[in-house]
């Protein structure tokens, strides 16, 4: 025993190794070990491939022929790039067009959102309205209801007032902080405004501002991270929307891009010469061009996210969304 002890004075450094490589795979402090960073590098990279692959398979598909398309020894990379699908898809989507129509009914409609709902938002965060929590029950309840149930009689009622085949169906509605998703925007601003101290509203009580001036000169400065998120995903979910625009946009005044890439095949045929009463024509079953339409029309909002990227992570963080 004696002698184990004076081997131990001898190497001080023998238990050295074993701690560093310990420290080193599980971290001093929890989650920056070494294990633990590879295990979230897996996760993060096997949810990237998932969310990517859709993505790579249409960018892929859109530059290939109808032969290659058919052909099974060519799976992600073309052996020539088809380049003639994106021209036949612009023609077959009325892309400009379109693209002008859908763009200004989302960020029209986007920017009224996150003025209406962003007051709608303070109101029920700071002030004190009567029936206030009955009040916000019903936003949550109009959230909760599918819109499809609604159809019917929101078609009668445009179709008297003589919306159909325009824009305001998207608009009018999002000038009262409703519109697609515009009760999840008024629950993001009342998140929002909730977390601010109450200090400010009494400062500026004592300095004689009412609660309009408190509000546009002290909170909806404050709230632009909440502005920016409820922006970007009322103008996305604006520009995905099919069911709405195929309800009220039934002739082509007025396009919307996620229904024109399912009127895009009968574009092409009536392009082509085909009578429109013929079930077949000369672009059907053309995969490569309809998913050249699909990339066309997520282009716009990746790069909107690709632009605003930083700003729209601290937005989420500082809205409250990730809790």
């Amino acid at each position: 025993m004696m002698a184990a002890k004076k081997r131990n004075r001898a190497r001080p450094w023998a238990g050295y190794g074993t701690e560093r490589a310990k420290s080193l795979l599980l971290g001093r402090r929890a989650g920056d070990g070494l294990l633990v960073q590879t295990a979230v590098f897996i996760l993060l990279l096997s949810i990237a491939v998932m969310y990517l692959s859709p993505l790579f398979y249409m960018l892929s598909t859109s530059l290939k022929d109808v032969g290659q398309l058919l052909d099974p020894t060519i799976r992600w990379f073309p052996r020539t790039f088809v380049t003639d699908n994106y021209g036949s898809a612009i023609a077959g989507l009325k892309y400009g067009k379109a693209v002008l129509h859908t763009g200004l009914t989302a960020g029209i409609a986007a920017s009224l959102q996150v003025v209406s709902c962003a007051l709608a938002g303070y109101a029920f965060a700071r002030l004190a309205v009567p029936f206030k929590r009955v009040l916000f029950a019903v936003v949550l309840l109009t959230f909760l209801v599918p819109v499809q149930t609604l159809a019917i009689p929101l078609f009668v009622l445009y179709s008297k007032l003589g919306w159909l085949n325009t824009p305001l169906p998207f608009l009018v509605p999002a000038v009262f902080a409703q519109g697609i998703k515009g009760a999840l925007f008024i629950v993001i601003f009342r998140q929002f405004f909730a977390t601010l101290p109450k200090e400010m509203e009494e400062s500026a009580k004592l300095d004689g501002a009412g609660a309009l001036r408190t509000y546009a000169r002290i909170m909806l400065p404050l709230a632009k991270p909440a502005m920016l998120v409820v922006f970007l995903f009322s103008f996305v979910w604006h520009w995905n929307a099919y069911f709405e625009p195929a309800l009220f946009l039934k002739n082509q005044d007025f396009l919307a891009l996620a229904t024109q890439l399912g009127r895009m095949q009968s574009n092409l045929n009536e392009l082509a010469g085909t009578p429109a009463g013929l079930a077949t024509g000369t672009f059907d079953l053309n995969e490569p061009i309809k998913m050249a339409g699909a990339v066309l029309v997520v282009l716009p909002p990746l790069l909107l996210y690709m632009l605003a990227q930083k700003h729209f992570v601290q937005g989420i963080e500082r809205t409250g969304l990730v809790e």
